[in-house]
C-alpha cells in the first residue's frame, strides 16, 4: 500500500480554507451557465465533463498521475478498500442535483444552512466511526460545541439573504410542510459529503496520489449526470446552445482542486476538521465575491461579516488541541 505524507494542522487547515474559497466562485459560474443554457442539469454535465477532461490530461501528463492511474485497477481488484468507494463521485453529482433543484425553492441562504448542518453532523460521525484514513477521532464536548457554533454562525452569516431571497420561487412562498421534502435533499447531500471525503481519502492512500482519486470521482459523477441528462433530453429536449465565453467552463477545473485537496487533507486533519475548514473558506469566498464582484442587488450586511468571523472562531475552538478533560465527552 502506498502512503501519502501527513500534514500538520497549521499547514493543512489553511489549505482546507483555500479549497473552500473556490466553492462560491464555482457556484456563481455554474449558476450563470445554468441560466444561460436554461438547463441546470446541462450546466452540471458541462462542469463535470470539463473537470473530467482536465483530470485525464493531468493523469496522462504527470509522472505521479500516470503512477496513480496504473494503481487504480490493482487496488480495486485486490479489494484494498471497499469497492463502493469508487462511486464516491456520485455524491458530488447528488450535491449538484440538490443545488439545481432546490435553491430556487429554498433560496441560497436556507440551502447553505441545510448543507452545512448535514456536513458538520456527518463529519463528527465519520470521524467517530473511523471511516476515513485518519482513523477514529473522539467526539469531545469541545468538538460538539464548536460544531454547534459553526452551524449557528453560518446561519447568522447568511441571514441577510433570507430577506433578500423572498419572492417567487423561494422559501417564502410555501409553508413548513411544503418545504420539508426540498429541505431534506440538501441536508442529505451535505451529510453524504463527509462520507465522500472519507472514501476519497482512503482511496488516495492506496492509489498513492489524490490525482487518481479525483479522476475516479469525476468519472463516476459524469456517468451519473450524463445518464440524468439523457433522460431529461428524451423527455423535454435540449436547452440553449453552449456559450462561447471561456469563463463559463472553469467551474469543473475548480472542482478538481476542491476534490483533490479534500482527498489529500482528510488523512492528516480528519473529515470533520477538513469540512469545517472548507466551510470557513466558503463563507470567506462568498464575502469576498460580494465585495469585489457583487451580484445585482447584493449588500454586504454587518451580520454577514460578524457571522463569518464567528465561524472562524468556532472552527478554531473545534480544532485546537485542548487539554484532556476540557468539556468531557
Amino acid at each position: 500500500m502506498t502512503s501519502t505524507h501527513r500534514l500538520p494542522l497549521l499547514a493543512g487547515l489553511p489549505l482546507a480554507v483555500g479549497a473552500g474559497l473556490a466553492i462560491p466562485l464555482q457556484g456563481r459560474i455554474n449558476g450563470a451557465l445554468g441560466a444561460r443554457l436554461n438547463d441546470g442539469i446541462a450546466a452540471s454535465v458541462v462542469s463535470f465533463s470539463t473537470g473530467l477532461v482536465v483530470m485525464i490530461l493531468i493523469s496522462l501528463l504527470l509522472p505521479r498521475g500516470r503512477a496513480g492511474l496504473a494503481s487504480i485497477l490493482p487496488a480495486v481488484r485486490t479489494r484494498a478498500f471497499p469497492r463502493i468507494y469508487v462511486l464516491a463521485g456520485g455524491i458530488g453529482a447528488l450535491f449538484v442535483f440538490a443545488q439545481s433543484f432546490t435553491v430556487g425553492i429554498l433560496g441560497v441562504a436556507l440551502f447553505t444552512v441545510a448543507t452545512v448542518t448535514g456536513q458538520t453532523v456527518s463529519g463528527l460521525l465519520v470521524d467517530r466511526l473511523g471511516i476515513g484514513p485518519a482513523g477514529r477521532k473522539p467526539v469531545t464536548g469541545i468538538r460538539i460545541v464548536g460544531c454547534l457554533l459553526t452551524i449557528a454562525a453560518v446561519a447568522w452569516a447568511v441571514s441577510p439573504r433570507f430577506a433578500a431571497g423572498a419572492g417567487p420561487g423561494t422559501a417564502s412562498d410555501g409553508g413548513p410542510a411544503d418545504l420539508l421534502l426540498p429541505l431534506l435533499l440538501p441536508v442529505a447531500a451535505g451529510f453524504l459529503m463527509s462520507f465522500q471525503q472519507a472514501m476519497n481519502g482512503t482511496a488516495t492512500v492506496h492509489y498513492g496520489t489524490p490525482i487518481a482519486a479525483t479522476l475516479v470521482n469525476f468519472v463516476a459523477g459524469s456517468v451519473v449526470l450524463w445518464t440524468a441528462y439523457a433522460i431529461k433530453l428524451a423527455v423535454v429536449g435540449a436547452g440553449n446552445p453552449l456559450p462561447g465565453e471561456w469563463w463559463y467552463y472553469v467551474g469543473g477545473p475548480m472542482g478538481c482542486v476542491f476534490i483533490g485537496l479534500g482527498a489529500l487533507l482528510v488523512r492528516s486533519l480528519g473529515v470533520l476538521v477538513t469540512g469545517l475548514g472548507m466551510i470557513a473558506g466558503q463563507l470567506l469566498g462568498s464575502l469576498a465575491l460580494d465585495v469585489v464582484l457583487p451580484a445585482p442587488g447584493t449588500v454586504v450586511a454587518p451580520a454577514t461579516v460578524l457571522g463569518t468571523i464567528l465561524t472562524l472562531a468556532a472552527i478554531i475552538l473545534a480544532t485546537l488541541p485542548w487539554p484532556r478533560g476540557a468539556l468531557r465527552r
